[in-house]
C-alpha cells in the first residue's frame, strides 16, 4: 500500500493550498508515488490517520505545521500499531522538524523521506481540561507549556486571519518574534502549583513553564537545548520572574539556547509533572496549538512512535 500524505491546506496561512500542485510534483519526483488526503477541520488529521492505519497503511506523512504533525501522530499512537510517521514541513513555526533535522524545502524533505532512517522517539502524554471543561488525554511530540508561549501563539493565530494586523503578512520566526515583543510589555508572572515525579508539591512563579520532549518551540526558540527525543525524559524548563526589559535584552538567548544560564531560568529532567493554577484559569499550549487549560498531568511514553529522519552519512 502506498504511503499516505495527509495535507492541511490551511497551514502556513493558506499557502500550502496555493502551492500544493507544485509541492505534489516535487514529492512525486524526489520521493515517489503516494496517496493524499486533505484535512477540512481541526481534528481531521488524527481521524484520517487512525482510519488509514486500520486499513493497513504503514507509512503516513504529515504535510503542514506542528499542529498538523501533532494530529497525525495522535491518530497513529491511538491505534497502538507499528506505523511510521513522516514529516513534510509546511507551517508557520516548523519547530518539530528542526529537532529532527528535516530540511524545510519540499524537494529536500522529500529526498530525506525516501532515503532516511527510522528512529523510535518518546511521546508526551498529557491529561488536561479542554475548552468545554471536559477532561481529555492526548499526546504531543514537541513542547507543551503554560504562560507566555500560549499568549504568543494565541496572538499569532489571531493575526493570520486579520489582514489589517501587520504580523499577518509575516511567516515563521518573524511572526513569533513580533508577537513576543507585543506580549512581553507589562508582563507579570503567574503562580502555579507543581509536582515533579514523586517530590512534594510546591508553588512556582513563572513567566513560562515548559515541558519539552524536543528542543524548539515558538518558531525557532531553542527552549530546551539539551532535550533528546529518545532518552525517556522530559526536559522541564521554568522561566521565572523576569522583567520586561530583561526579557527584551535577553530575547536572543532563547534562539541560541543560552537562556538556560540565566539565574531566573531553571531546568531539570522528569518523567511525570502535575500542574494546577492557584488562581484564575491558565491556558496551555501543546505543539503550537491551544487545546485547553490547567490542571494538567504530563507523562513520558518512551519509544512510542517511529519517525522517518534524514540519514546520517557515516
Amino acid at each position: 500500500m502506498l504511503p499516505l500524505v495527509i495535507v492541511n491546506p490551511k497551514s502556513a496561512g493558506g499557502s500550502t493550498r496555493d502551492k500544493w500542485s507544485t509541492m505534489a510534483s516535487e514529492i512525486r519526483t524526489h520521493f515517489g508515488p503516494f496517496n493524499v488526503a486533505f484535512t477540512k477541520a481541526q481534528g481531521d488529521g488524527a481521524e484520517i490517520a487512525r482510519r488509514a492505519v486500520e486499513t493497513g497503511r504503514r507509512f503516513i506523512i504529515a504535510c503542514g505545521g506542528d499542529g498538523t504533525i501533532n494530529e497525525v501522530a495522535n491518530g497513529i499512537v491511538a491505534t497502538g500499531e507499528d506505523v511510521e510517521l513522516g514529516v513534510l514541513p509546511s507551517g508557520t513555526g516548523g519547530d518539530f522538524r528542526r529537532s529532527l533535522n528535516i530540511p524545510h524545502g519540499t524537494r529536500e524533505a522529500a529526498r530525506a523521506l525516501k532515503n532516511g532512517d527510522t528512529k523510535l522517539i518518546d511521546v508526551g502524554k498529557i491529561t488536561f481540561h479542554d475548552h468545554d471543561g471536559d477532561e481529555v488525554t492526548r499526546h504531543f511530540l514537541n513542547v507543551s507549556s503554560v504562560g507566555l508561549a500560549a499568549s504568543i501563539i494565541e496572538r499569532v493565530k489571531a493575526s493570520t486571519t486579520a489582514d489589517w494586523v501587520p504580523i499577518a503578512s509575516l511567516r515563521g520566526k518573524a511572526s513569533f518574534a513580533l508577537s513576543t515583543l507585543q506580549e512581553v510589555f507589562g508582563i507579570e508572572y503567574a503562580t502555579i502549583r507543581v509536582r515533579i515525579d514523586d517530590e512534594e508539591e510546591h508553588n512556582l512563579n513563572t513567566i513560562n513553564f515548559c515541558v519539552a520532549n524536543a528542543r524548539y518551540f515558538g518558531g525557532g526558540m531553542m527552549i530546551a537545548p539539551d532535550a533528546k527525543l529518545d532518552d525517556g525524559y522530559f526536559d522541564v524548563v521554568n522561566i521565572g520572574d523576569l522583567s520586561t526589559m530583561k526579557i527584551l535584552r535577553k530575547a536572543y538567548t532563547l534562539y541560541r539556547g543560552t537562556h538556560i544560564h540565566l539565574p531566573e531560568v531553571k531546568s531539570r529532567l522528569a518523567k511525570r509533572i502535575e500542574i494546577c493554577a492557584t488562581a484564575s484559569d491558565i491556558h496551555l499550549e501543546t505543539d503550537g496549538e491551544l487545546p485547553g487549560r490547567l490542571p494538567a498531568v504530563y507523562e513520558i511514553v518512551p519509544k512510542a512512535l517511529a519517525v522517518r529522519v534524514p540519514r546520517i552519512d557515516r
